[in-house]
């Protein structure tokens, strides 16, 4: 299955974000994807956290959500929208949630992040909880494939990929592809993005997707990008360093069956 990591330099404006995330998104089918995976906060970088609670969404549907909609069934694509914001319980916050479109443009799991990313250099300050309400449960959801395999899909965001134990909750749920839609700062991504993401695929044996934001925004925040895809070995299959991009490559059942045959790690464990 061709899976496309769509890495992008969001900006302040809504509809300047869909339309850019349009072009990409067609990129992607024309070039034969069948799962095209958005990075965090494709629709919108505000100028400051609040301003994603202007732009909340019910859960039962939005701008954003149409949008994401419509492009799956126009490029028949399976589409995970990256995130966008929805109503939280709490006031003045919302949920960062992630969305998995079916190619008939149908909403077939809702993944709300669960770690909340704060960080304090002395220089940099990021504190997400000050807007946003976190999640509580792991998420998956299977995807066939036009080749006959059914792939489960386990979902997460940025931060989350700090947490192994939420990867292992989604493995024991029969993951064997883990999305991971990020906007790492340049900071934390130049330490740790690529060492994180090749360990998550080596525990879990899974092949990875990363999409991410890529660039200096609008708003002057610098996101590390380097998206990618990381097969069940850990080795990084395919990259792209910074700006937009649409990052290809064919994730291969009979691999991944191979790499858990050959080390059964997963069957290993004792807690």
């Amino acid at each position: 299955m061709k899976v496309a990591a769509i890495q992008m330099v969001s900006c302040i404006e809504r509809e300047a974000n869909l339309e850019r995330a349009h072009t990409l998104l067609a990129q992607a089918a024309e070039q034969g994807a069948e799962l095209a995976v958005l990075p965090e906060y494709f629709c919108v970088m505000g100028q400051r956290d609040t301003d994603k609670l202007a732009l909340r969404e019910r859960a039962d549907g939005g701008v954003v959500q149409s949008f994401l909609a419509d492009a799956a069934r126009e490029h028949g694509l399976w589409i995970v929208g990256g995130t966008l914001p929805l109503e939280s319980p709490e006031d003045e916050h919302v949920l960062n949630t992630s969305l998995a479109f079916s190619p008939e443009g149908q909403c077939v799991a809702r993944y709300d992040k669960i770690h909340l990313f704060y960080f304090d250099n002395g220089t940099e300050r990021y504190d997400e909880r000050r807007v946003i309400t976190p999640g509580t449960q792991p998420v998956s959801f299977d995807l066939p494939s036009r080749d006959g395999h059914r792939w489960r899909v386990g979902m997460s965001v940025c931060y989350d990929l700090r947490f192994p134990e939420l990867y292992r909750a989604l493995a024991k749920q029969g993951a064997d592809l883990l999305l991971v839609p990020s906007a790492f700062t340049r900071t934390t991504g130049a330490a740790h993005w690529e060492v994180l993401l090749r360990a998550r695929a080596i525990e879990n044996l899974a092949w990875v997707v990363a999409p991410a934001q890529g660039g200096t925004h609008e708003n002057g925040r610098q996101t590390w990008g380097q998206s990618m895809v990381v097969d069940p070995w850990g080795t990084v299959a395919a990259q792209h360093a910074e700006g937009e991009a649409v990052v290809l490559f064919e994730v291969d059942a009979a691999q991944l069956e191979a790499a858990r045959a050959q080390l059964p790690a997963l069957a290993h464990g004792v807690i």
